[in-house]
Order: structure tokens, then C-alpha cells, then sequence
């Protein structure tokens, strides 16, 4: 098989992650649950990921390091956690349904009211997204990269735009790992982030990094290790977000593939804007097809042709030519609306640092058989 759905979840993960997860199984404790020498250790070994993926990021510290099971928890947290009675929300169009269903639930509790800035000229504009500010903004979540056009909104000129009482929320899903998310320097108050994807860990690694100007109450409630005399959740983060057992092996294969970002980012970077651009090039001479994305450093490359829907498409290409890709809308259903590819949705190759123009000519070449 071809994989081309490395937006979904990364397909191919570097052998210091699989050893690292293999090992995790091989030395199986509870970290942060027992003062034995193997939980202990493994306890270390979650602190050492906590202080990697806050430096990588540019975080607030290892306890603001929250480790979650994917990017949609840890939006979850820090909507559900920090939004209250009156607040209004400022997001946009190129969401994807992690953030989107999460602000619906709270409309309709009639918590919170919120709004989608609109493309402009094709392009999310800061000063769109700046223009939707009210007395009662409290946050403005925006999508670190575009799970169907590639697009990566400029945060630091949305950070500029706002007034210093809105926080910002980035949703990191497809941004992390491909491309520089610093905290600190942008003004990002939230980070939710997806281990799975561009970050090469297994499914089930995910977390949210957050700073001291929002403290998110726990939705969730339950053992901690921690102050296990209080009927109450503990009063200290990371703790305090963190009820139940860590997923080990995940966190595990978390930090080996930090480690490789941290090293190779740029490079991995520009290897995938030039596949991205090698698929553009080539859709562009093939009749019939479109291309809804151009060159970027996440590897997704969105497209349509003409009589042929999305799904039929993703299945043709699975079933005749062994090519996974993505159909439909991909649940960020408000970037088909604004592209005007909905309902029918789009095709999506997603590629991997990992891969070659072998798969593009790959790809290609169906297309034509096609």
C-alpha cells in the first residue's frame, strides 16, 4: 500500500518510536502510582517529555504540560475548562469539528455565543478575524494549519490584532511538528496538540499546553496519585487535569518523536513543500482535476475531479491502485461551505517527510489512468 492519509495519523513511525513503545510494554508499571523503582522510573521518563514538549514549544513549564489521549481532549479541556456564562468566541471557517462541535454544545447550553470569520479572497485575514472582537470576547481559537488546504493562519499577526484581554487558542493538530508553534513569542495562551500525526508517536499521545493566564477547571474527575486523602481534585496542575492512568507507552513514543522534530523540523519542512508542490504541478496539467491547496509545509494536498465524487474517487484510488487517501469533508465541514466543495467534499493526499516522489509519481499516475 501506498499511505497517503498521514493527516489522519501519521503512517510511519521512526524506529526509536517503535522501540521506545516496545520497551514501554516490555518494563509495564504505573508512573506517578507507586514509590517502586519501575514506576519511579517511568515517572522520570513522563517528566522528561512534559519538560521536551514544553521547550519545543516554547511552553510555560512542565506542569503546564497536560497529557491528553488526542488533540480533541485537550480542546476539550481548555474550552470546556475556561469558558463561562457570557463569554463570546471568535473562531473560523477553517476549523475542524474538534473545536467546532465543542462551541456549538456551549451555544446551544447557551453558555457562550460565538463567531466564524469568513475567507477573504481565498485567505483567512487577520484583520477578518480581528474585526469580530466584542466587549465580552474572551477567546479567539484558531486552527494552527488547515486540515484541507494546508493553509496556516498567521497567529502572530492575529495575536497583534487583538486586544491583550482575549486569549488565543491554537489548535494544533496539523500545525505541530511541521511547522514553528512558539508560545511565548506568538502570545498563544493555549496549545492543543496531536502526538499521532506530525509529531510521529502512536495513537493515543496527545496534549495541551497552556499559560498562567488561564487556570482550566477539570472536566474530568477521578484518581490522580496525588493528595488521595482530598474527595476533591487536586488544586495543582498537572495533576489537577489529569485523572487516571497515563497512557505510558504513548508518552513513550510522545518523546521520541519530540526528539526528532526538534532536530530535523526544518528539513522535514521543506521536503514536504516540495512534494506538495511536485502533486500541484502535476494536478495542474491534468484535465478534469483541481487542485484546492498549494505548496506547504504539512504535506496535504486537497483536490476534486470533474463527474467523479470525492468518496468514489478515495475508493478508486484504494481499491484499483492500493493508495490510501481521505474523501469527503474531512469534519471541518465550514471550509467545504466557504471553498463551495460542499457536500460533496474533496479528495486528500497527505504526505510524510518519510516519503519521496515515488508516491507522488504514484499518485499521479493513477490519476491519469483514471
Amino acid at each position: 500500500m501506498i499511505y497517503l492519509d498521514h493527516a489522519a495519523t501519521g503512517g510511519h513511525k521512526p524506529a526509536s518510536v517503535q522501540n521506545a513503545v516496545h520497551a514501554a510494554l516490555k518494563a509495564c508499571a504505573n508512573p506517578g502510582r507507586s514509590g517502586h523503582r519501575l514506576s519511579i522510573a517511568l515517572s522520570e521518563r513522563v517528566l522528561a517529555c512534559r519538560n521536551l514538549l514544553s521547550d519545543l514549544f516554547e511552553g510555560y513549564g512542565y506542569e503546564r504540560v497536560v497529557f491528553t489521549k488526542n488533540c480533541t481532549e485537550a480542546l476539550n479541556i481548555a474550552l470546556f475548562g475556561v469558558l463561562e456564562k457570557g463569554d463570546h468566541v471568535i473562531t473560523t471557517c477553517l476549523e475542524h469539528n474538534s473545536v467546532l462541535r465543542p462551541l456549538e454544545k456551549l451555544k446551544r447550553d447557551g453558555t457562550i455565543e460565538y463567531s466564524v470569520a469568513p475567507l477573504d479572497n481565498g485567505k483567512l485575514s487577520p484583520e477578518t478575524v480581528a474585526s469580530l472582537v466584542r466587549p465580552e470576547t474572551r477567546v479567539c481559537c484558531v486552527t494552527t494549519a488547515s486540515n484541507v488546504t494546508g493553509e496556516t493562519p498567521n497567529l502572530f499577526a492575529i495575536r497583534k490584532l487583538l486586544p491583550e484581554r482575549v486569549l488565543l487558542f491554537a489548535d494544533g493538530a496539523q500545525g505541530a511538528g511541521h511547522i514553528p508553534l512558539k508560545m511565548k513569542s506568538t502570545g498563544i495562551d493555549a496549545l492543543a496538540v496531536a502526538g499521532h500525526k506530525g509529531l510521529y508517536a502512536i495513537q493515543g499521545a496527545g496534549a495541551l499546553l497552556f499559560s498562567e493566564r488561564i487556570n482550566p477547571a477539570p472536566i474530568l474527575c477521578g484518581g490522580t496519585g496525588s493528595e488521595s486523602g482530598n474527595l476533591g481534585m487536586p488544586d495543582f496542575y498537572p495533576d489537577a487535569l489529569e485523572s487516571g492512568t497515563l497512557s505510558y507507552p504513548a508518552i513513550a513514543s510522545f518523546y521520541e518523536g519530540a526528539l526528532i522534530v526538534k532536530a530535523n523540523r526544518e528539513r522535514f519542512a521543506r521536503h514536504l513543500v516540495g512534494l506538495t508542490g511536485a502533486l500541484y504541478t502535476a494536478l495542474g496539467a491534468l484535465k478534469s482535476y483541481r487542485a484546492y491547496f498549494t505548496p506547504n509545509p504539512c504535506g496535504i494536498a486537497s483536490f476534486s475531479r470533474d463527474g467523479i465524487s470525492s468518496e468514489e474517487l478515495a475508493e478508486t484510488l484504494s481499491e484499483r491502485f492500493d493508495i490510501a487517501v481521505r474523501g469527503g469533508l474531512h469534519c471541518a465541514p465550514l471550509i467545504h461551505q466557504a471553498l463551495g466543495t460542499y457536500p460533496s467534499g474533496l479528495v486528500r493526499a497527505s504526505f510524510s517527510p518519510f516519503q519521496s516522489m515515488r508516491e507522488v509519481n504514484a499518485l499521479v499516475g493513477a490519476l491519469k489512468r483514471i
